[in-house]
């Protein structure tokens, strides 16, 4: 604050310089500057009353400040020593919750490498079954025997014995693998030797090996429908290729020939319908439906029929009952009538056995019995 007054002091002095030198102004300025003056000197005045009002709260600030400090140091001492002790439990607690959670994942990390011993263990078993399994299914005809028998577990799982046949054999002396009997006297044909070598080399040999497999599928399913779609022998125009993998079988839908139509639509143009294990239990099953539901519909067929006829006999039944109702009706007549003269002739013999003399009558057309000589008279 003394710098501000020193300042204004020395504009004060400034301006009462400049006011001496304007002096030759006139009286008038004179006057205005003696005005100036005297509410600069006011200015100054109160400006020095509200610094020495301002330095009085200044002072009664910084004591407030003080006292509140040295009433806050002793708590805030305190909290410093509760922290600390708060800080040394937590660590305490989280290095104890550390060492048990340490414990416990060294004992599930041992338990994991127990279970990958026994994983990689059962993997060399699985290994050595394969190979096991790849010795006994070298062969060709071995490969085909383990189709023979699941194409044969999923008819038995899906269609009557009487729909099908194993080791179907045609005039030509081919046999197919299976046959499913349909309506009409038609047949399906379904083979199980479908061409694995070439598959397994694809792993290997790459695409020369997808080459020769797209070969051999299409060679399979001419041979197919050369041997199994026989017309005239009662088959459909249509026969099915079973492919034993579902693997394999996803290779062939994704496998295309020289010319780029995919394998499965190269068999569709020679009527070779390609089908897994899942794919034909659902053929087999919708097949399954259609024979329920045609035997379904031949049923409600026989089922007409006998109403057709029981029909016409009940038709043949109230006729004859109709007659059987009009003799008797003649009869019940013919019964009331000879009741009726059945009591005129007991009334009559009751009247001769009496013992009493009744005049001898007869009987007129009406059934009233008349005398005996009023009936002459009358006839005469």
């Amino acid at each position: 604050m003394s710098a501000v007054l020193i300042g204004l002091a020395i504009l004060v002095a400034l301006l009462v310089l400049w006011l001496v030198v304007q002096n030759s102004s006139g009286q008038k300025r004179n006057q205005l500057l003696e005005t100036q003056m005297n509410e600069l000197r006011r200015d100054l005045q109160s400006i020095t009353s509200v610094q020495s009002k301002n330095a009085g709260q200044m002072e009664t600030i910084a004591k407030n400040v003080s006292q509140r400090l040295e009433s806050i140091g002793p708590a805030l001492q305190e909290a410093i020593k509760n922290s600390a002790q708060i800080t040394g439990q937590i660590a305490q607690q989280a290095q104890s919750a550390m060492a048990v959670d340490l414990k416990n994942t060294r004992e599930q990390i041992g338990q994991i490498q127990k279970q990958l011993g026994e994983v990689q263990q059962a993997g060399q078993q699985m290994s050595q079954t394969a190979q096991t399994l790849e010795t006994i299914l070298g062969g060709a005809k071995s490969r085909g025997s383990l189709g023979e028998v699941t194409l044969e577990r999923l008819l038995e799982d899906s269609l009557p014995s009487s729909q099908y046949a194993t080791q179907y054999r045609f005039s030509s002396g081919e046999a197919a693998d299976a046959v499913i009997f349909l309506r009409d006297a038609k047949i399906m044909a379904i083979d199980s030797k479908f061409p694995l070598d070439a598959f397994r080399r694809i792993s290997t040999d790459g695409d020369e090996a997808r080459k020769a497999f797209a070969t051999a599928v299409k060679g399979h399913a001419d041979a197919i429908a050369k041997k199994y779609i026989v017309p005239e022998e009662g088959t459909l125009d249509l026969a099915l290729m079973f492919v034993p993998s579902e693997s394999v079988y996803y290779e062939l839908l994704m496998t295309s020939d020289a010319k780029g139509m995919p394998l499965d639509e190269c068999c569709r143009v020679k009527n070779i319908v390609a089908v897994s294990p899942n794919t034909l239990y659902a053929h087999l099953s919708v097949i399954a439906m259609g024979m329920r539901g045609m035997q379904i519909e031949e049923n409600a067929k026989r089922l007409y029929a006998s109403l057709s006829g029981m029909q016409k006999q009940l038709d043949t039944f109230a006729e004859v009952f109709g007659k059987l109702g009009t003799h008797l009706k003649n009869a019940q007549q013919s019964y009331s009538e000879s009741e009726k003269r059945l009591d005129k002739a007991q009334t009559t013999l009751e009247g001769l056995v009496g013992g009493e003399h009744h005049e001898p009558a007869i009987e007129n057309a009406q059934g009233t019995l008349l005398p005996l000589e009023t009936a002459t008279k009358k006839t005469t």
